[in-house]
């Protein structure tokens, strides 16, 4: 039997005189993808197997994107791990926000922060990459259909992508220069004469050098401000007013090659921070008789936003002894980073913790260096204290005795026979909606509350930053969707009641199997709060997991005597009490 086999026209018709020309094999073998031989019919008669068409791989088309914010701005999106779907999500992207501009779209998926990969990369220390960005991140995405589309496929997508978990080269260097006698001890070099990029030269044994400037780096930033579109003029008159000190952002030839192959900008969070002249401090306190002797104030920063300050510390003081100074800027409780949380709640974070706590501080001059670099003071952490991270993220419980350690409050003793008690909030939709934020994690279940805008409608209805959300409108949520949960706070469209208690209270009680009920309010929380908005219900002393929009109506009526005047005295719609009732 001959080699030659007319496939007909699958694998393509070659066009001479018009008419269909047979195609040999070693021709379709350029064509097909690919051919078996099958042994059983034998040497002289081979057969060929013509299996199916393999799909071209995927091509992802990444994108690089560069936000950079103000002072007192946002981002204006939200990154989201979101139950059955795979990735880092982009999802609510503002109009006319940075994120915006900078060319994000809802869906899409974050491969790499500030030059790093991070798809497989758990998702809460991503949103602390960011967190610790400050002002400027340099993300690289890829629309989610092609994300999701390579995921089903088992692709690489650090392949497809050429993404080099750990690079081969360098860190950028941040570098704070003080002024000699001589100068900076650096000068100006360009290939394009007066024009960027600039290169420096330094002196050696000079400043510049001393602080980590090496010959030939790029420049990149003055003192938080891009100069790589400036000309050789701007850039001098950038370091002229700098006065005594600058800070350099800069970075070695290969460095520089290799984030420029990648199209990726160098920002200040890509750095390493060896150079810099502050650092934030740990501080481990035991409390004394009176206490920690310090105190907490809310004060704003020179960024314009809001941050928890440290002062009034006395004298012979635990907060004394262990290194506190009047000005320190309160940047993390234990393991957790509070930057831009409520007053309130970083209270109860420092009261939860018992006889002692650790916390990390930094002074008022390097919280005032950090802020004009756009900086989170933490992200210095990163570079070389790594086992002080380690440290930072035990509990207070694991250095202490049993003895030592007081019951944490969600924790009631044999003495404490009160359970932790979740709180009823109602909420009338302001002009900024209701003043706080909802997302959930991949493959855990619970909706939590974050980003409650202080003094807006859910702060003074009661609710707070890392509140669980266990019932809407007297519907028990727990095993609804993200997207389930939106729809029923939208539902009815300016209002909304919300049975809600702390994380931490909350994941106690399930782990203890105590009963969640709007109905197991203490005696002594049935007074209606009238300033935060907070609704309590009554204690039937019924154990059930699951408050009804009726039994919260008759404890309205058996202990106020009258619906109609409950809601005249509180300022509570009618239709709130009776919507509830029919729920």
């Amino acid at each position: 039997m001959g080699g030659v086999m007319n496939l007909g026209n699958k694998w393509g018709k070659q066009t001479g005189a018009g008419a269909d020309v047979p195609v040999g094999i070693e021709d379709r073998a350029a064509l097909s993808p690919k051919f078996t031989f099958n042994p059983k019919e034998g040497i002289d008669n081979p057969a060929l197997v013509i299996c199916d068409d393999l799909e071209l791989p995927i091509t992802l088309k990444p994108r690089v994107c560069v936000l950079t914010k103000k002072d007192k701005e946002v981002f204006g999106f939200y990154l989201r791990a979101e139950k059955g779907k795979p990735g880092h999500i982009i999802r609510q992207v503002e109009p006319g926000s940075c994120a915006q501009h900078a060319g994000l779209v809802d869906a899409d998926r974050v491969l790499e922060v500030n030059g790093e990969y991070v798809d497989n990369t758990e998702h809460f220390k991503v949103v602390e990459k960011i967190r610790l960005s400050g002002s400027k991140i340099t993300f690289l995405v890829v629309d989610g259909a092609t994300y999701e589309d390579a995921k089903v496929k088992n692709l690489n997508i650090a392949e497809l992508i050429q993404s080099d978990i750990q690079p081969s080269c360098g860190k950028p260097r941040l570098c704070f220069v003080e002024k000699g006698p001589n100068g900076f001890g650096f000068e100006l070099r360009s290939s394009e004469g007066a024009k960027a990029p600039f290169t420096l030269s330094i002196q050696p044994e000079g400043p510049a050098e001393r602080s980590g400037v090496q010959s030939d780096d790029r420049l990149i930033e003055i003192n938080g401000v891009n100069v790589e579109n400036y000309t050789y003029l701007q850039v001098k008159r950038e370091i002229k007013e700098t006065g005594d000190s600058v800070t350099l952002l800069v970075t070695d030839q290969k460095t520089d090659v290799y984030y420029r192959d990648k199209g990726i900008r160098i920002v200040p969070a890509m750095a390493c921070f060896k150079h810099v002249p502050f650092r934030p401090r740990k501080l481990y306190l035991v409390k004394g008789s009176c206490g920690y002797g310090f105190l907490l104030k809310t004060e704003k920063t020179t960024s314009g936003t809001y941050g928890q300050y440290l002062w009034e510390v006395d004298a012979g003081s635990p907060a004394e002894k262990c290194g506190m100074k009047e000005g320190d800027r309160l940047l993390a409780v234990n393991k957790g980073n509070i930057e831009g949380l409520q007053h309130d709640f970083v209270v109860t974070k420092i009261r939860e913790s018992g006889n002692q706590t650790t916390l990390m501080v930094i002074s008022s001059e390097g919280d005032k260096y950090f802020t004009s670099l756009g900086l989170s003071p933490i992200i210095c952490m990163e570079d070389n204290d790594v086992e002080e991270r380690m440290e930072l993220n035990e509990t207070t419980e694991s250095r202490l005795s049993p003895q030592q350690v007081c019951p944490p409050l969600c924790c009631p003793t044999t003495q404490q026979a009160i359970s932790p008690k979740p709180r009823l909030c109602y909420l009338v939709k302001g002009p900024s909606g209701y003043g706080f934020q909802i997302y959930s994690i991949t493959d855990e279940p619970g909706i939590y509350i974050q980003e409650v805008v202080s003094d807006d409608v859910g702060y003074k209805a009661g609710i707070r930053d890392g509140d669980m959300v266990i019932e809407v409108n007297g519907i028990n949520i727990e095993k609804f969707s993200y997207e389930d949960v939106l729809v029923k706070i939208k539902e009815k469209k300016v209002e909304v009641a919300l049975l809600v208690m702390n994380k931490k209270e909350y994941w106690h009680c399930k782990d203890n199997n105590i009963p969640i009920s709007g109905e197991s309010t203490s005696e002594d929380n049935k007074i209606i709060n009238t300033e935060k908005g907070i609704v309590p219900s009554n204690n039937t002393g019924k154990k059930t997991n699951k408050t009804t929009g009726k039994d919260i109506n008759a404890y309205f009526v058996h202990k106020l005597g009258d619906s109609n005047s409950f809601c005249r005295s509180h300022n509570v719609p009618k239709h709130f009490i009776e919507n509830l009732l029919w729920s």
